[in-house]
């Protein structure tokens, strides 16, 4: 025990108080205090004496509050310069420490300041590991928290995942909307995994549209392989086994499908005169980094998640984050 203090003490001798290092010389002597089990000395007013009539364990306490009160501030006159010295050889530790955060007040806030404003301004460069960057970011937020400025860890998560590059955009989504409690070395930990999936090229979403039109087009949907359009005339030929009930969705109209419909092949016809077609499948293949994630398309008519929960948020894709790729192909309809 004797040499750990020892070893914590010459903390405060390497630089003594000078003026403009107050912040670093008010945490060594915080981490020597802690250590030594005396720390109240600086943080609780001098205690009146109890009387000679005191109970006993009163009396003790007053006894070892004074000898501990000697001992801190005889510890913080002899780590100070000359000057200072002058000023604080008559006050007891306690009184110390409060006047001299009077007098450098103004320096822990001009740093709280400083330090605050770096965090919040502080952006993932590109080409940086993540690790780097996170660990920037976090001495930071202990440097806040030594200035009396801490942030809560919810707060403090949020900042660094704000400050994330574009590539990291589905983690954060994924990472809010499932409300993962995460501390910042955790959290660390974490895109350090998702850099490194990035990096083997597992974790981009790719998104990949193909349109298929005219005769004999087959189609891949989730599973297996669609069956082909009939071809010429026979694609254009009304078929029965309708219920009086059912409604055409091209029309409106009962008794009837769309492939039925008088009026949608009537148009079927009008597009082959004009060399165009409007018969069209559109096929969105997926493949996302994880599976609790998906993409809406507005243009399609339904949509499959995993979990209803997942509709409660949507975002809009930034320029980046998904590769779409479109293959066209047209063809007359014979």
């Amino acid at each position: 025990m004797a040499n750990n203090t020892i070893s914590l003490r010459s903390l405060l001798e390497t630089e003594k108080l000078n003026g403009i290092n107050f912040l670093d010389w008010l945490c060594n002597l915080r981490i020597v205090l802690k250590q030594e089990r005396k720390e109240y000395v600086i943080e609780e007013p001098f205690p009146n004496d109890p009387g000679a009539n005191a109970p006993k364990v009163d009396k003790n306490k007053f006894n070892k509050h004074m000898d501990d009160m000697l001992d801190v501030g005889c510890l913080m006159l002899a780590t100070m310069t000359p000057e200072l010295q002058k000023q604080h050889e008559d006050m007891v530790a306690y009184e110390m420490i409060q006047n001299i955060k009077e007098i450098y007040e103004g320096q822990a806030r001009q740093e709280r300041y400083e330090t605050t404003k770096a965090l919040f301004q502080c952006k993932m460069s590109e080409g940086s590991p993540v690790g780097a960057h996170v660990i920037k970011m976090m001495v930071y937020i202990q440097t806040l928290e030594k200035l009396s400025f801490a942030l809560n860890d919810e707060l403090a998560i949020d900042v660094v995942l704000q400050s994330l590059l574009n590539s990291f955009n589905q983690f954060v989504l994924n990472f809010n909307m499932n409300e993962i409690n995460k501390t910042l070395p955790q959290l660390l930990g974490m895109l350090r995994t998702v850099e490194g999936n990035m990096k083997k090229g597992g974790s981009k979403s790719i998104l990949m549209v193909r349109e298929a039109k005219g005769k004999g087009k087959k189609v891949a949907k989730s599973k297996g392989i669609g069956k082909s359009k009939p071809k010429g005339k026979e694609a254009l030929k009304p078929k029965g086994g309708v219920s009086k009930d059912e409604k055409c969705f091209y029309c409106g109209k009962s008794g009837h499908w769309k492939r039925n419909c008088p009026l949608y092949l009537e148009d079927v016809k009008k597009a082959k005169a004009v060399g165009t077609s409007v018969l069209g499948i559109y096929v969105i293949d997926v493949n996302m980094s994880t599976s609790s994630s998906w993409e809406l398309d507005t243009g399609c008519g339904s949509h499959i998640c995993n979990y209803v929960q997942g509709l409660h948020m949507r975002r809009n894709l930034a320029k980046g984050d998904v590769d779409l790729r479109v293959e066209m192909e047209q063809e007359l309809l014979h």
